[in-house]
């Protein structure tokens, strides 16, 4: 089978193609025949800094859809031929991927295999910073960081479903807030001003609910353009800044309070939990409440264009590669 791997760290162009044995699933495990693969933020971060690559060489690819090829002993409930997505956490760069069955969830009769592989990492975790981890109540005001990006075009869709009385969006340019707008914002501010904004934009009080996958200086601003009793969800670091200590000077105050979500940790520390959030968030998708735009796709072998594209930080949406479709 073709695969892309890096056997060193670096940029786009340490991604090579290589000729590998198909793997075969362990006991509680599923392999899967790869029809697309998704491209997260979080490969890049792999790639150029080793985030949870436990050795190399490695594969990189977090979450794939296809079709199970075998199942391990153990496993229940899951079938060869069956259609499927699945949360991987590394190889899903590959016409072959073999994952824990714990997080491999059956598509929906509506939905495809090109939205199937959409679906695994964004979903849940857009689903999860509204409800699970920032409990949105109707009515409440929401923001967003990186409205643009894959899991910012869902936020804001679901958040609008959810009966949110607005939501904002913040992006990096104003090409950005265009995309944006088209899925759930009432208003998209540009730029690191944005709590400026956020308070002309709510007459002062500020927002309920505030979603950063940035970290560094945006965290912070992101909880300055908190409510009184506002919340703030972390989930992510893009900047790569240092992880930043919140404590009681920031928090007593206003009664703010600030917690974190990771998927990939989830789906190891509680994967019963994760098969649940899924299940929600996929029904989401099928029933027509939220759609996540496929904006670019590359074959396999172009994995590296991919990477370049979503590097130049002007990506909209979610990115694919086409493997075995």
């Amino acid at each position: 089978m073709r695969a892309i791997e890096f056997q060193e760290y670096g940029g786009p162009e340490v991604l090579k193609v290589v000729q590998a044995e198909a793997p075969e699933p362990g006991p509680g495990e599923v392999s899967i025949d790869v029809a697309y693969a998704g491209v997260n933020f979080a490969d890049l971060k792999a790639r150029a800094e080793g985030y949870r690559v436990p050795s190399l060489p490695f594969r990189p690819g977090l979450e794939v859809s296809g079709r199970v090829r075998a199942v391990g002993a153990g496993v229940e409930g899951i079938r060869p031929g069956q259609e499927v997505a699945a949360l991987t956490g590394g190889g899903g760069y590959a016409e072959v991927v073999v994952t824990a069955a714990a997080t491999v969830f059956a598509l929906p009769e509506a939905v495809s295999l090109r939205t199937g592989a959409t679906l695994p990492t964004v979903l849940p975790t857009a689903h999860a910073l509204l409800h699970e981890v920032g409990r949105l109540r109707a009515g409440e005001t929401v923001l967003v960081q990186g409205a643009a990006g894959a899991v910012g075009t869902v936020a804001g869709q679901l958040a609008k479903a959810a009966g949110a009385g607005a939501v904002y969006g913040v992006v990096s340019e104003a090409a950005k807030a265009e995309h944006a707008l088209k899925y759930g914002y009432d208003e998209v501010f540009v730029g690191p001003g944005f709590v400026d904004d956020v308070q002309r934009a709510t007459g002062g009080r500020g927002v309920d609910l505030a979603l950063d996958p940035v970290g560094g200086d945006t965290l912070r601003r992101s909880l300055d353009a908190l409510a009184v009793f506002g919340r703030l969800v972390s989930f992510g670091n893009a900047s790569s800044a240092e992880p930043w200590q919140v404590g009681q000077p920031e928090l007593y105050p206003t009664g703010r309070s600030v917690s974190g979500f990771s998927i990939l940790s989830l789906a190891q520390t509680a994967p019963g939990s994760l098969r649940e959030l899924a299940e929600r968030a996929f029904r989401k998708v099928a029933d027509g409440t939220a759609e996540l735009p496929v904006t670019a796709e590359f074959p396999l072998a172009d994995a590296a264009e991919a990477h370049r594209l979503i590097g130049s930080r002007t990506s909209t949406g979610k990115l694919l590669l086409r493997v075995g479709a």
